[in-house]
């Protein structure tokens, strides 16, 4: 057998290559054309109003802010930063019914408190409850855990992006000093110890906006549809690129520009749009990070999730298991890296055509059905 492999002739060794090839650029290509030819072309700083809205940013007075406490938040966890160096502020947007959620991401990848000696907060963003019950049970667990920032909206679909613009009220008022603030969803697997590596190693500190970027979305044009938006509220062809909503990272100065922008933007577009639009309208230019799972489930390897930013739609039993092994202290090397990648990746590629096929399968049979 290996003396047959070490007789191989040139164009033997050539188709073998190729097809090595071949299969690399099948299972990265996707990533590296987002990463480096659609990349968004940088925002001008010359316009008008782009230079209004960042000097009112620099400027921007919190102390107001402050004095409306109770009127912003119902529960605000205002002590929470503390003054304290936060190198990295998480920022997980929640529903008020899901405390069993919140509890398992306290007791996995929330729990991480310091990575490399640098500090990281993790901390939960919800609206009211409708219900008196569960807003007793939300006192009861901000008590606990002094975590919770809620805010004094009801909480529902609609109110998605409001939920965002008090996110980003409440960093620039009461945690001021945090450098990069990751926002995220309860679903979610995040690896923090991969993501403040990373932050550590740019050598660009404003102007950060980092996430799976979306490319030329459509707005929603049907009136029927949860997420309409009429033309009245936004009438381009087109969103400006941004940030999936599932993860994205800014830095202290982006969160402050966002929420200048903000009071210029329709609260109707869906939340992480509204983010893309704010960002634009303040000259900042959306970074592509393929670490980002969007809203990808990406299927589990060690190394793989060693890597890699964050996984979407994790199941409870999922979080618990692979929190405990990547979090086990044992680094991956280079080849155990590039093996998981490939592993997790393949995988992840069979999920979607598995799941592909059993909605096709669904279609054939309500139309059999009509």
């Amino acid at each position: 057998m290996q003396l047959t492999f070490c007789r191989l002739r040139t164009h033997q060794w050539c188709f073998i290559l190729f097809n090595v090839l071949l299969f690399h650029a099948l299972l990265f290509g996707a990533d590296l054309l987002e990463e480096y030819f659609l990349r968004s072309l940088p925002l001008s700083y010359t316009d008008a109003k782009v230079l209004e809205i960042r000097e009112r940013a620099r400027k921007l007075d919190t102390d107001p802010l402050k004095a409306n406490l109770s009127k912003s938040y119902t529960t605000s966890s205002a002590g929470a930063c503390s003054d304290q160096e936060v190198f990295l502020l998480v920022l997980v947007c929640s529903s008020p019914e899901n405390r069993t959620r919140r509890n398992m991401i306290r007791q996995t990848w929330g729990n991480v408190t310091d990575t490399r000696g640098y500090a990281v907060l993790t901390l939960f963003a919800l609206g009211k409850p409708a219900s008196v019950i569960t807003q007793l049970e939300i006192n009861e667990e901000s008590q606990e855990h002094r975590d919770i920032i809620e805010g004094s909206f009801i909480d529902s679909p609609a109110t998605q992006t409001q939920k965002i613009v008090m996110s980003m009220e409440w960093t620039v008022t009461f945690c001021p000093h945090a450098r990069y603030i990751l926002k995220t969803n309860e679903e979610m697997f995040v690896s923090i110890p991969s993501l403040v590596g990373y932050l550590i190693s740019l050598t660009q500190l404003e102007d950060i906006y980092i996430g799976r970027v979306i490319h030329q979305a459509v707005p929603d044009r049907d009136p029927e549809s949860p997420g309409f938006v009429p033309i009245s509220q936004y009438p381009e062809d087109f969103y400006p690129d941004y940030c999936s909503g599932t993860a994205f990272i800014v830095s202290q100065d982006v969160a402050r520009k966002v929420y200048v922008a903000a009071k210029e933007v329709p609260v109707s577009v869906p939340p992480d749009i509204f983010v893309g639009i704010c960002a634009k309208k303040a000259g900042i230019t959306p970074i592509h990070s393929s670490r980002f799972s969007g809203e990808k489930h990406i299927r589990y390897n060690r190394c793989c999730y060693k890597f890699i930013f964050t996984s979407s739609n994790m199941k409870e039993d999922e979080l618990f298991k692979d929190w405990r092994e990547v979090s086990d202290g044992e680094d991956c090397s280079l080849l155990e890296t590039y093996y998981g990648l490939v592993s997790c990746r393949v995988l992840t590629y069979f999920d979607k055509f598995k799941q592909f096929n059993i909605d096709t399968i669904k279609n054939e049979a309500l139309h059999f059905a009509d």
